[in-house]
């Protein structure tokens, strides 16, 4: 018997709703076993986040050392990397034990609009982890960020900044449509292949915090399954989705509370 089984490489978030604690709820509702390698930890709630404490470049290579050495792990996924040392931990890291899937979310901005990342960080992040990656999933305003340029604003613009992060060197490139306009909220999953999008229905919710890592997670997890990257982010989108809309369930916190993972259990 196998039992498929995740890695987050990520940061933890105190309150729960984001970050490595995202990712194992995630992994967990799935029916995938999750690992973690914490990068970071902040001081966070639902309102924002007051602190972050970095965890040594060495010790993230302790911790990947300690997972791949004893665990088979079917994907990773890797989140808030804030530091150009840790960056080439995890590139090392990944370059010895060669893991099949690695899903990259360039966390940048928490939910909240907190900035989550130095510019020398994120030169890092363009030229040595995005190259690891079979997908990334910024969402509009990382993906522009990533580029330096203006968030796109249709669906010409979304495709074109898609095919130049295509070009830095990663397999596919998840655009996520949250941050637009409209009474859909659009993805758009870019390979070698073209161009497919995904819609769902605009939800009317605050509760949103950790809607990125959740997604980057899931598609992590069906990979982890053995699905194919079309299925794992169609799949992916449809657990945040039902995460999203019975997200006001909870009452957490006074900000952007958490998204409910656990939806189809209680």
């Amino acid at each position: 018997m196998t039992t498929p089984i995740a890695l987050t490489i990520a940061g933890s978030d105190s309150s729960g709703g984001a970050g490595i604690q995202a990712d194992l709820k995630t992994f967990a509702a799935l029916g995938v076993y999750g690992a973690s390698v914490i990068t970071a930890l902040t001081a966070q709630n639902t309102q924002g986040v007051s602190g972050i404490h970095q965890v040594p470049a060495e010790f993230v290579t302790a911790q990947i050392d300690a997972v791949f050495s004893d665990l088979a792990v079917g994907a990773v996924k890797i989140g808030m990397v804030a530091q150009p040392a840790v960056i080439d931990a995890i590139v090392a890291g990944l370059k010895r034990w060669s893991p099949k899937h690695i899903v990259l979310d360039p966390v940048m901005v928490a939910t909240s609009g907190d900035r989550l990342l130095a510019a020398d960080a994120v030169e890092a992040l363009r030229t040595k982890l995005i190259p690891c990656a079979a997908v990334i999933t910024p969402n509009l305003p990382e993906a522009a960020a990533l580029l330096d340029e203006p968030m796109a604003t249709n669906e010409a613009a979304v495709e074109d900044q898609g095919r130049r992060l295509l070009a830095m060197g990663c397999t596919a490139v998840l655009i996520k449509g949250g941050h637009g306009q409209g009474a859909e909220s659009i993805d758009y999953l870019i390979d070698a292949n073209g161009i497919v999008t995904l819609a769902a229905p605009r939800i009317a919710t605050r509760n949103t915090h950790g809607t990125g890592c959740s997604l980057s997670s899931a598609i992590a997890a069906g990979l982890a399954k053995g699905e194919d990257m079309q299925t794992a982010v169609l799949n992916a989108k449809a657990f945040v989705s039902a995460g999203i809309a019975a997200a006001d369930r909870f009452a957490v916190g006074h900000g952007h509370g958490p998204i409910h993972h656990f939806q189809r259990f209680y």
